[in-house]
């Protein structure tokens, strides 16, 4: 039986399942968090595709020029997150997905898609050797390796903004950027809170808005990015322990990073 995808809508939204956080109850919070975020981007082109069974296998892509990403170009779709996980894995969903955007960028007269990866594999990113291998190719750098990824149909290129490079900041606090697109945020955030709360540890919680917001960030980001000691350390989502393990790392360094 040939499988069936959906295109969340706002006239579906409110029946469909967020798939990265199907089953997981202490997400609730952040699935409806996300339902509210997703029905307000949608209008302004925003894609949220998945398969229609309960399985984490989709793909989300929006406009670059509205993305809340600090990446910009002209007439580009930028692709926020593409996954597909456990038994759904090596069975051509990944390609199907990816395929579905370059379609629809091809039929909106895009100019191409772009997406954040990396030099090597980080959580929460798409896999360089997949998008190379399906016609994308590195058109820009930051710092600890991250790496925009883009395939153009008219030879235009998108490109990090230079506060996006910096990966600097004035404060010496722990320091997290994060919006409400992930569902895993909400609860991560709360984690945080109470960990910093129990250990006396300074933080200051940045909540992004807007896109406007999102493309003067000073780090690369996709929804969420933490800073220590004025310094970029990760994108990657923080519970307590990977918190706790993060600081650890981290806590002998100045604020040059030393």
């Amino acid at each position: 039986m040939e499988e069936r995808y959906v295109t969340v809508t706002s006239e579906n939204i409110d029946r469909e399942h967020m798939c990265c956080a199907i089953s997981d109850k202490k997400h609730q919070k952040g699935v409806e968090l996300k339902k509210h975020w997703l029905k307000e981007r949608i209008p302004e082109g925003h894609v949220f595709r998945k398969l229609d069974a309960r399985g984490k296998v989709f793909i989300e892509y929006t406009p670059l020029e509205t993305a809340w990403v600090p990446i910009v170009g002209q007439n580009y779709l930028y692709i926020h997150c593409l996954w597909v996980s456990g038994s759904y894995a090596g069975r051509g969903h990944g390609t199907a997905l990816l395929d579905s955007c370059i379609e629809d960028a091809k039929e909106q007269h895009k100019s191409g898609i772009c997406i954040l990866s990396s030099t090597t594999k980080k959580p929460f990113l798409s896999d360089k050797a997949f998008l190379l291998g399906h016609g994308f190719e590195v058109v820009d750098r930051a710092g600890d390796g991250y790496e925009l990824l883009a395939r153009s149909f008219d030879g235009s290129l998108p490109k990090f903004t230079d506060d996006a490079k910096s990966m600097q900041i004035a404060s010496p606090e722990l320091t997290i950027y994060y919006s409400a697109q992930c569902p895993y945020i909400t609860f991560c955030i709360d984690e945080v809170q109470a960990y910093c709360k129990q250990e006396s540890i300074a933080l200051h919680l940045i909540k992004v808005e807007t896109w406007q917001q999102a493309k003067e960030l000073p780090c690369v980001f996709n929804n969420y990015a933490v800073f220590y000691h004025k310094h970029f350390l990760t994108l990657q989502l923080l519970n307590s322990k990977s918190l706790q393990k993060l600081l650890e790392a981290n806590r002998g360094k100045d604020d040059h990073g030393r």
